[in-house]
């Protein structure tokens, strides 16, 4: 069932790569890239090297001669991250064969972190690599009934979570997950953080789904500073487990919230760090909504165009947007996201909307249909919205 999944990503990715000497494909540990990788590189000659693994790290102790004699191959380098000197040479060899006229990718490289790996590649492979980040699952890659929306929802996107045979098995896999991200990626990152201690950040952030947080009240909590608390922030967000969503910038002449908001980005790692363990029990958490904005906010992200850039926009007198996505073609989509199947958009929400200069107004709900509500805004389910998004794809 899992291997039969077309990720939506994949046209995406084969597009970079016959567009870009080098591919990037980011995103979180079990994620689903290594599965894409090979089954797009079964339709090339391909060679596919896993750097975690010392058989296949060995097979570069000569890395020139080894990657010099697959020149006429798509390399695969999975966990790059685990072998930072080979950008450097990546380098040579590519502009290697921009002289020799090849104008194909050469290596697709694969990393679970964000932080070290784009800082790396952008010093050594400037103008010469292009980025794809991969996110959980989407909807319109599960289904949209409302049984397996539900399901998404409830497990998250993690294929091996999402397909586990009971709900049980999908929360112990994800504890699992948990423990290798703290306990094994932290510390290989250089990072000398107590898992204790980072894995109590975890579940106050998820805690704070949604919201903007006070950095001195998580300190005081965890009995560190302030600038702690935000590096460890920054770790979580590097590994892809947090989605940071910047306040709206533009010159509005109000005074706004300018402090940024924090996502757990997969809903089952929520629903594990906040032991939800059941539907029932989520529906009677009072999580509940800000598990559906933060499911609904992730699938958006997930289709969202390149190049969009994505904000929220809050007033100090409490008026806000739950989502602000400016367009590459400078169109402003203001996106409220409410559970329920009959919500009610907030009563100055037309209003607001004209504070970001929106050009669409859409309010995400739980139903399935897409109708006006008044003042040019749109009650709209997700599935309808991230077609939309798709659509409007450059």
């Amino acid at each position: 069932m899992q291997g039969m999944l077309e990720r939506w990503i994949s046209q995406r990715l084969v597009k970079s790569i016959g567009r870009n000497p080098t591919v990037a494909l980011l995103g979180a540990r079990q994620v689903g890239k290594t599965t894409l990788a090979k089954t797009l590189a079964k339709d090339m000659p391909s060679i596919y090297l896993d750097l975690e693994f010392s058989k296949d790290l060995a097979k570069l102790n000569d890395p020139v001669t080894f990657l010099e004699s697959h020149s006429d191959k798509l390399i695969v380098l999975d966990e790059i991250q685990q072998a930072p000197d080979l950008f450097m040479i990546l380098r040579g060899l590519i502009d290697q064969g921009r002289q020799a006229g090849r104008n194909a990718a050469q290596f697709l490289i694969l990393g679970s972190a964000s932080m070290d790996l784009l800082r790396q590649s952008s010093e050594s492979l400037a103008g010469r690599i292009g980025y794809i980040e991969m996110t959980g699952l989407n909807i319109l890659e599960t289904g949209t009934s409302r049984d397996v929306i539900q399901n998404l929802w409830l497990r998250g996107g993690f294929p091996d979570s999402y397909f586990a045979e009971d709900f049980e098995t999908s929360m112990e896999w994800l504890e699992n997950l948990i423990k290798t991200y703290l306990e094994r990626d932290v510390p290989q990152m250089g990072f000398r953080v107590p898992a204790a201690r980072l894995k109590r950040l975890w579940t106050m952030l998820a805690h704070l789904q949604c919201e903007t947080v006070d950095y001195s009240k998580l300190a005081a909590n965890l009995e560190i500073d302030g600038k702690t608390v935000r590096n460890y922030i920054d770790i979580l967000t590097g590994l892809l487990l947090v989605r940071r969503v910047d306040p709206w910038h533009a010159n509005v002449k109000k005074r706004l919230v300018k402090s940024p908001r924090y996502y757990i980005r997969d809903s089952g790692i929520l629903h594990r760090l906040l032991g939800v363990d059941s539907y029932d029990a989520l529906l009677s958490n009072p999580i509940l909504g800000k598990s559906w904005e933060g499911f609904v906010m992730e699938n958006i992200h997930s289709v969202m165009p390149r190049f969009a850039e994505a904000y929220f926009y809050r007033t100090a007198a409490g008026a806000e947007i739950d989502l602000v996505i400016k367009m590459p073609n400078a169109e402003i989509w203001a996106v409220e996201i409410k559970y329920g199947v009959a919500p009610k958009p907030g009563k100055h929400y037309g209003k607001t909307c004209d504070d970001v200069g929106a050009t669409h107004k859409f309010v995400v709900y739980g139903g399935d249909d897409e109708f006006p509500i008044g003042h040019n805004v749109w009650m709209i389910s997700l599935p309808k919205i991230m077609k939309k998004l798709i659509v409007a794809q450059p």
